[in-house]
């Protein structure tokens, strides 16, 4: 496993190293002896979740304010454009966000720390989306930023109006936002 800093050096491109032939490819898609090796990090996962989306469905940008969850997503089917906004009023790089292709061609996961807001929309004609957390979901702490505040500026790369859920229209704009120290 290699890791890629990302313009947020915390935020981190992981590539797994795939076994492939004309049987088809392997590779360890978590092994935390390399995960802790590769980020110089040493997390405990408690939880993984697995979603499916069709195309233009955006989730987010989701992030609990207690139980902050540190989160190491992949693309198992088709492909997404994944976002991290860093929400740490501290950080120097407060208010920014870095943004990948994941699918499942290339493997690669994304390591996003807790104290970030998290999102991706569906790109391909349908998602699998699987991620491991650092904490537990606890639906109490549970904040949504706006997906399209202008004073973040994603780019989500989607031509169209994306699908959101009647929580994610609700988002907070990043100035009303309640937000880590």
């Amino acid at each position: 496993m290699r890791a890629i800093p990302t313009t947020i050096p915390e935020v981190m491109i992981l590539e797994p190293k795939v076994f492939g032939d004309s049987r088809g490819f392997f590779f360890e898609s978590f092994n935390q002896q390399a995960f802790n090796n590769a980020t110089g990090l040493d997390m405990q996962f408690v939880q993984d979740n697995h979603s499916r989306s069709s195309k233009g469905v955006l989730r987010g940008l989701h992030y609990q304010i207690e139980q902050p969850q540190g989160k190491l997503v992949r693309v198992t089917q088709g492909a997404v454009f994944d976002v991290a906004v860093d929400i740490r009023r501290s950080s120097s790089t407060f208010g920014q966000w870095v943004g990948i292709e994941l699918n499942a061609e290339t493997h690669r996961q994304l390591w996003i720390p807790a104290g970030f807001a998290h999102g991706f929309v569906v790109l391909s004609e349908s998602a699998d989306f699987l991620y491991k957390t650092t904490d537990y979901y606890a639906p109490e702490f549970e904040r949504c930023l706006a997906w399209n505040d202008p004073a973040i500026a994603i780019d989500w790369q989607y031509d169209g109006e994306p699908q959101l859920s009647g929580k994610d229209r609700q988002g907070a704009l990043l100035k009303d936002a309640e937000l880590f120290a």
